[in-house]
């Protein structure tokens, strides 16, 4: 197992920016970065050193800018950024956190040296492109999540078009329907996969669905020579992973701002 702070450095050097859309521009350190047809967000490497009004000043510009397009945003805090009063800083501006997640990353190697789980008889896993694919795994998230997930098909579409190579989407199949979904990014740099998704239908649950599109994310994830995975996870799924020989690197709370009306 790798030490957390060495995962920590990968992390925050190689998983923290966009190298390309959604990001949309630069406000020094802040990247900026819209996904059509839907929401936007902030993201960066650190802040190199903004603090007190100037940090003040940097997001009330993101809000600005966002406030124009007529967009909510995310700025995503992990649980190490500093200053310590970024937090504070982002409620007084009107943002409003969401529930925090774990940064958990480890080896691809360590993954997969468990073994499988054993799956329902009816269960299929399998790697999906087309475009009804993508729009059942939409209604499949709309279905768990209780939300529009409508943007979701077109926006992993786009992202499919743009460089194939890049995305990765599963699905488990039972009877025709989509029961859990899930999608890996192979990030810049070629050392570390990003695992996204992971939804399962109530009924399905607790049965290793969740693990095997891990597993089955991971075997890609090895044959394309990547060292790591990194996800962010819910405190549902944080044991699972942590059991497959993940590790807590950090947390990430997501702080929303959203446009009157």
């Amino acid at each position: 197992m790798t030490d957390a702070a060495a995962l920590l450095t990968v992390y925050d050097a190689q998983l923290r920016l966009e190298s390309t859309p959604p990001a949309v521009g630069w406000d020094g350190p802040l990247q900026r970065c819209v996904f059509p047809g839907h929401n936007g967000y902030v993201t960066y490497r650190d802040l190199a050193g903004l603090r007190g009004p100037a940090l003040d000043q940097a997001i009330a510009r993101q809000v600005a800018f966002f406030a124009e397009l007529g967009i909510a945003f995310e700025w995503k805090v992990r649980g190490h950024d500093e200053p310590a009063d970024l937090v504070q800083r982002l409620t007084a501006a009107g943002f409003v956190p969401e529930p925090q997640e774990s940064v958990i990353m480890g080896a691809v190697d360590d993954v997969l040296a468990g073994p499988a789980p054993t799956l329902p008889a009816e269960v299929t896993v399998r790697a999906v492109s087309s475009d009804d694919d993508l729009a059942r795994i939409a209604a499949l998230e709309e279905q768990v999540w209780a939300e529009d997930r409508s943007w979701l098909a077109p926006s992993l579409a786009a992202e499919r078009d743009r460089n194939p190579d890049a995305l990765l989407v599963v699905i488990a199949e039972a009877a025709g329907e989509v029961v859990s979904a899930g999608w890996l990014r192979f990030e810049p740099g070629g050392e570390v996969a990003s695992l996204w998704g992971g939804s399962t239908l109530a009924p399905w649950r607790r049965r290793g669905l969740y693990r095997a599109l891990v597993g089955y994310r991971a075997q890609r994830a090895r044959a394309r020579g990547c060292r790591w995975l990194q996800i962010d996870a819910s405190d549902d799924s944080r044991p699972i992973l942590e059991r497959l020989g993940l590790v807590t690197v950090t947390t990430t709370t997501p702080y929303i701002w959203t446009p009157a009306g």
